[in-house]
């Protein structure tokens, strides 16, 4: 088990004051066998009022409405939190699925749902082809499968941090073979999804040893806000991927929220009335540390 500490600090400028439209805020996790919400606080300024709610895949949302104008936005949440995790990447997988290809059952493939399904158009069929190049045999592990073409990613395609907000589509991240943390969820994600595994989207932070002191981890990430995702295996439930840096349910992932896609994931959305030049910037700091 694993003390960890959580600061999110995002402001907004603007050349002079506005009105704010609602936001949404997904930055609270939900408790869990394996994360344990200890404490959390979330400081706006101007003050504003919050109303939580859970989205349609269960996660804990906050809207907030802002009564008077500003000409700064400033949202901070920190969290205090147990994780829990496996000291190996092992788990269970049910016989009938331990070797790929396998089906899911009726029950598991009727719940997965759109989870089964490709996303982005691949015309040419380039993230399917790769997909299938990690399937070297007939009958081959799950486990293995799985295995390779998440650490495929982390050793053939360069990290870059870009400014630019969303997600750019697999097919491009392939042929870039470079993107971020987002990009590489979503590349995996619908890869994955082209060998018939049920996966989703999973936005939360990353905990580097390096920061307190545990000599260069090459850890990539643990600055901003991370993503990754999960893969249902049958036996084993959702295990987590993190492509970014090779890592199979590892222990300094902290989950905030699950969707079906990247676009559903966003930390923090919402709406300024004024022109455009009233923007000035964005900053966000957000520091993971762990506590004896």
């Amino acid at each position: 088990m694993k003390f960890l500490s959580v600061r999110h600090a995002t402001t907004y400028r603007y050349a002079q004051p506005v009105q704010f439209g609602q936001h949404r805020l997904m930055l609270r996790p939900r408790d869990s066998h394996d994360l344990r919400l200890v404490g959390a606080d979330l400081t706006l300024s101007p003050p504003g009022d919050i109303r939580w709610m859970h989205d349609v895949f269960g996660n804990s949302v906050a809207l907030v409405d802002f009564p008077t104008a500003a000409a700064e936005l400033l949202i901070v949440s920190t969290l205090e939190l147990e994780r829990f995790a496996l000291s190996r990447p092992t788990f269970p997988i049910a016989p009938e699925a331990q070797n790929y290809p396998f089906v899911y059952s009726a029950n598991d493939r009727a719940d997965l749902g759109r989870l089964l399904e490709r996303h982005y158009p691949d015309p040419h069929e380039f993230v399917d082809n790769w997909a299938r190049t990690f399937v070297t045999e007939t009958p081959m592990s799950t486990y293995n499968l799985l295995s390779n073409l998440n650490f495929a990613i982390k050793r053939d395609f360069a990290y870059n941090v870009r400014e630019e907000e969303g997600t750019q589509p697999p097919q491009d991240t392939l042929e870039k073979k470079s993107g971020t943390c987002r990009d590489f969820a979503l590349l995996f994600i619908e890869a994955v999804r082209s060998l018939g595994f049920g996966a989703r989207f999973v936005t939360g932070y990353l905990y580097d040893p390096k920061l307190d002191g545990a000599g260069d981890t090459g850890i990539q990430g643990a600055a901003s806000t991370h993503a990754w995702a999960d893969v249902y295996i049958p036996g084993a439930g959702w295990v987590e991927y993190d492509p970014t840096n090779g890592l199979i349910a590892g222990e300094n992932l902290i989950r905030v929220a699950v969707t079906r896609d990247a676009s559903q994931a966003v930390p923090i959305t919402g709406l300024f009335v004024g022109v455009a030049a009233d923007f000035l910037g964005m900053t966000v700091d957000v520091t993971v540390s762990a506590k004896s």
